[in-house]
């Protein structure tokens, strides 16, 4: 890449996102650690990046006691929109899952409840006979539904995870860790926003009874949007959050609270942590032009190259004015080219180091010349790598 390309690079990179927040100067960013927490198990991520901004044991195998839910929640939207169950599906309650035990939606042996009113229960009212209806609708029986959810596990890549029912029903067996449920809280928001809504229901009224979440922080912060509480004597305190401000959402996990009030607290110092020091931004988009550059032997003589997925990051605001780029081809670029084949890769640095790479792609084909052509075109190309390497 020559040096005229490289710096209209830059320059473009550095003004994108200057002008993302004017406001900000290329200074050193200095943050403090993350918080002390009463939680002994934790993690903050950045629901876009994927960054983890603070962790604890966060791989630790820990019983996630209701949080259990947001998979059963992830699995059964998964058959809806695949077309195995609808919203609109009656379901029987069996006598087996009218008599659970714990948090209930109240519904009634041998009645039929709409799924939707189901989902509902489960994920408002964190009702343990609705989890069970739900998955003897969609897998028949609790046990069915509970290989589904295996294998979503596998699927997401929890590594730290194992399911043996649907609702966090104490089990020396049922565990996932912090890692494994950020994870799944972050596909389950991108996957299903509209199911994800239901998190920030405060209240839900069934069969004439009105119950609350039990995400008491949906009160106390309007930024806070979801997800699920969980408790039980061998789990202690769990909390599950998520929320958005200036652009960035943020899922927050802690476990093993000692009291419903220090996981409130551990969880909103958490966010206010990152929120505080962190943004995420769009660095990079496709089908956006990073540079042109020559093509040796084709029927045009320049091809505009992109980032071949769109990448955000997430940093100290003052980081982001201080990224510096380095586009890197892997050869000389000679046609023919495809339309979207990789030709190289952009490297964002910050502080000498790499902290992203994507591929670049051509955002266009070019044909060869003809024989002739090419033949003259390659004279030319060795006469410059022989004039470079002088």
């Amino acid at each position: 890449m020559n040096k005229l390309s490289r710096f209209y690079f830059k320059l473009f990179l550095g003004l994108s996102l200057v002008l993302i927040n004017p406001s900000l100067f290329a200074e050193e960013s200095f943050i403090p650690k993350p918080p002390s927490l009463n939680a002994s198990n934790y993690i903050l991520m950045d629901s876009m990046s994927g960054r983890v901004l603070a962790e604890s044991g966060a791989d630790e195998k820990i019983e996630p006691a209701s949080i259990t839910k947001v998979m059963t929640g992830y699995v059964a939207v998964d058959q809806i929109q695949q077309g195995y169950v609808n919203l609109s599906d009656e379901v029987y309650i069996s006598e087996n899952c009218w008599k659970k035990g714990g948090s209930k939606m109240f519904i009634r042996e041998g009645t039929k409840v709409l799924f939707s009113d189901l989902i509902k229960g489960m994920v408002i009212q964190s009702g343990n006979d609705a989890s069970c209806a739900i998955a003897e609708h969609v897998a028949a029986s609790e046990e069915g539904f509970v290989e589904l959810m295996q294998m979503y596990a596998k699927d997401l890549g929890l590594v730290n995870t194992q399911f043996r029912n649907v609702s966090g029903w104490p089990d020396p067996e049922h565990f996932s860790s912090a890692r494994d449920l950020a994870i799944l809280t972050q596909q389950m928001i991108r996957n299903f926003p509209e199911h994800y809504s239901l998190y920030k229901e405060k209240y839900f009224t069934y069969n004439d009874i009105k119950q609350r979440n039990r995400n008491s922080l949906l009160w106390q912060d309007d930024s806070i949007d979801g997800v699920k509480t969980g408790h039980t004597e061998s789990a202690g305190y769990c909390l599950v959050t998520s929320g958005v401000r200036n652009d960035t959402r943020l899922i927050a996990v802690t476990l093993r609270s000692s009291t419903e009030k220090s996981r409130l607290t551990d969880n909103r110092r958490l966010l206010d942590y990152g929120f505080r020091y962190f943004r995420t931004k769009k660095v990079l988009e496709t089908n956006t032009v990073l540079v042109s550059e020559q093509v040796w032997g084709g029927e045009q003589e320049t091809i505009q190259l992109s980032a071949a997925t769109e990448l955000f990051l997430t940093l100290s605001p003052r980081d982001f004015p201080r990224i510096e780029s380095k586009i890197k081809l892997n050869d000389y670029l000679q046609a023919p080219i495809e339309s979207d084949q990789v030709v190289g890769s952009v490297d964002l640095m910050l502080d000498g180091n790499s902290i992203a790479s994507v591929d670049v792609v051509a955002m266009s084909s070019v044909t060869a010349l003809g024989f002739f052509g090419r033949a003259w075109s390659n004279i030319k190309l060795l006469t410059h790598q022989f004039l470079m390497e002088e």
